[in-house]
């Protein structure tokens, strides 16, 4: 469930363009005005602002946000522009092909996503960078955490409820073999059933294997792998899971200790805000015993804050 708070009454995308419009005109930018109105607008609301505006003032709103907004805000506000795949296309390849190589929040990023949002996101990766997601994957990743991505973002995968319980307990028992039963690990068997199964087998799968053999399978992936890899494991199981609870967990890591991740906390928030934040903040409410809002109100301030605690919407 979203978190996004939209006005009852709302007014028209070309009013909210003209607003716009005005907060960027004279010295400086009402950064608290443009923050009213982008963060209660969903993503069929601002992209007809961003047409309205190009249409009246033939500029590019984003381009204006850019000019016109500095630092966190702008980098939150410019990623919360963009359509869903399209910002998971911009963000993955930023991570592949920036000036600093994020290979976790690639892994994140691909390995939380469904079938269905990866195969719209590779068309729109290739559309505006005019670069297959697989060949910057080779590029930039190695090893094992190089297949189980590129197998990832390859596999169709079945989205539904339905599990079969026999293959369920075939594949619990096949990673024991390929992982805790032996000396070292058999990592194509965990490559293999990560990747070609739906996420409601895989919850039953770890359901099986921690009946069956008294450990968890988190546990198991944890001792069996490292690095990236591990990451990558981690993320399609706990999202299978409890995709809730892995973004509340991510959060968290991202604001504990000294400073805050800001572009994981951006990253995160905004891209979950409109599709099951509310889940997430229950999450971090259970496990961490303080909400999110009041969490990110202590680790940012001024137009940042006010931007990510609208996505957040009311705090409980």
């Amino acid at each position: 469930m979203a978190t996004l708070t939209v006005p009852p009454v709302l007014t028209s995308p070309r009013d909210d363009a003209i607003q716009l419009y005005r907060a960027f005109k004279g010295l400086g930018c009402d950064t608290a005005a443009v923050i009213n109105i982008l963060g209660h607008r969903n993503a069929m609301q601002r992209n007809l602002i961003q047409q309205e505006y190009r249409a009246m003032y033939s500029e590019d709103l984003n381009k204006r946000l850019a000019s016109e907004l500095r630092g966190n805000v702008e980098r939150a506000v410019l990623l919360w522009m963009h359509d869903p795949a399209t910002r998971d296309a911009t963000t993955v390849r930023k991570a592949l092909s920036g000036d600093i190589i994020d290979l976790k929040a690639a892994t994140e990023v691909i390995c939380s996503r469904t079938s269905t949002q990866i195969q719209q996101f590779k068309q729109i990766y290739y559309a505006i960078f005019g670069v297959l997601l697989e060949n910057d994957i080779e590029f930039r990743a190695s090893g094992d955490h190089k297949k189980l991505l590129l197998a990832y973002v390859q596999t169709p995968r079945y989205e539904g409820p339905e599990v079969d319980r026999f293959m369920v307990e075939n594949d619990a028992k096949a990673l024991f073999k390929a992982g805790e039963r032996r000396l070292g690990t058999d990592e194509k068997t965990f490559i293999k059933i990560f990747t070609e199964r739906s996420r409601a087998h895989l919850a039953a799968v770890s359901h099986a294997y921690h009946n069956t053999y008294g450990n968890s399978l988190k546990k198991a992936v944890k001792k069996e792998t490292s690095g990236n890899f591990e990451y990558g494991l981690l993320t399609i199981l706990q999202c299978a899971e409890n995709p809730g609870k892995y973004f509340a967990k991510v959060l968290h890591k991202a604001m504990k200790g000294l400073g805050t991740n800001d572009s994981t906390l951006i990253r995160v928030i905004v891209t979950r805000s409109e599709i099951d934040m509310q889940y997430v903040k229950a999450e971090y409410r259970k496990k961490y015993g303080k909400t999110l809002n009041d969490a990110v109100h202590s680790e940012t301030s001024g137009h940042y804050r006010t931007f990510l605690l609208s996505l957040l919407g009311p705090n409980h």
